[in-house]
Order: structure tokens, then sequence, then C-alpha cells
């Protein structure tokens, strides 16, 4: 919901501005890969390192935060802009979403680390706060590794998503 003094659309338009990194999180529920592409991971703290990103609240990785508090973020690299489109499409089957997506499994969480990525991370669950219609999930990083030294990342920018070097 969106105050009076503020149209949805309006701040929907001047926040795509707004350059956003893009990554896949993943996580292993009931035997099943979960994945969604986000636009809001953050680095919190260098000491603990910590990474939050956001979800909605309606999201099956969400439910599924609720029972494992293990993840894992795959940061895309330039040429991933359709698995990136691929795992934030409305609809998509809620098994073997990750049959299409070159994939590993990390010896951390068990969660999927998306093949040629531009980097990885492996976390658990801190806390969750509710903020409007998403939650803000804080994460301590567990592991970390960098992708290929010439891999560039993928942002989201005015609705669309764009490799940059």
């Amino acid at each position: 919901m969106t105050s009076a003094a503020l149209p949805a659309d309006v701040f929907r338009a001047a926040v795509g501005r707004l350059p956003a990194g893009v990554a896949v999180v993943t996580l292993r529920w009931r035997g099943t890969d979960h994945a969604a592409t986000v636009g809001s991971v953050v680095s919190v703290s260098l000491e603990p390192p910590m990474l939050l990103f956001c979800v909605h609240t309606d999201a099956r990785l969400r439910d599924a935060l609720d029972d494992v508090d293990t993840w894992a973020v795959s940061v895309l690299a330039d040429d991933q802009a359709p698995t990136a489109d691929w795992l934030a499409s409305a609809g998509r089957p809620a098994f073997d979403q990750l049959a299409r997506v070159p994939h590993r499994r990390s010896a951390t969480t068990d969660a999927a680390w998306l093949d040629g990525a531009a980097a990885w991370f492996d976390c658990r669950t801190a806390d969750v706060h509710r903020a409007g219609d998403h939650d803000v999930v804080v994460g301590t990083v567990l592991a970390a590794q960098q992708g290929a030294p010439d891999a560039g990342g993928l942002v989201h920018l005015r609705g669309r998503v764009r490799g940059v070097r």
C-alpha cells in the first residue's frame, strides 16, 4: 500500500532510476531447490560479514525461509539476463526451477550456486524484519567466492536488466 500522497506508479517510476545489482537467492527445502531473482542484495557488515535481501511476503522462497535457515546468493554476471528473467517469472513451476540453469551444490548450505555467476555467498539467517509487503532477511555470511576475474555484473534499471563491465 502506498500513501495517498504518493501514488504507487510515481514511486515505481522514480525508484526505477536507482540501479540495483541482480542476484539469485537459492535454498533447498523439503528436497526441492527454490530460487528467486532479487534486486535488493546489500552488504550490511564486514565484522561479522553480513548480507541482506528483500523478499515478497507471498513468495514461495519466503515460506521456505520459515523452515530453512541457510541459503545462497549467486551474484549474476553480465551475460546471465535470461537466468534472471526465468527465475523472476511469475507462475514458473515450483519443482525443477533450476533444471535449465547450470548449477552446483554448495558444500556449506546445500543450496545451488549458479554456474557462471560473478560471486557466490552462503549465509545463515540472523534476522527477518517486516517492511511493508516485503521481508528484509539479514544473513551472516558463512562462505564467499568470486567468479571469473573478467565477469561483469547485471543491474536492474528502468524496468530492464542490463549487463555492466
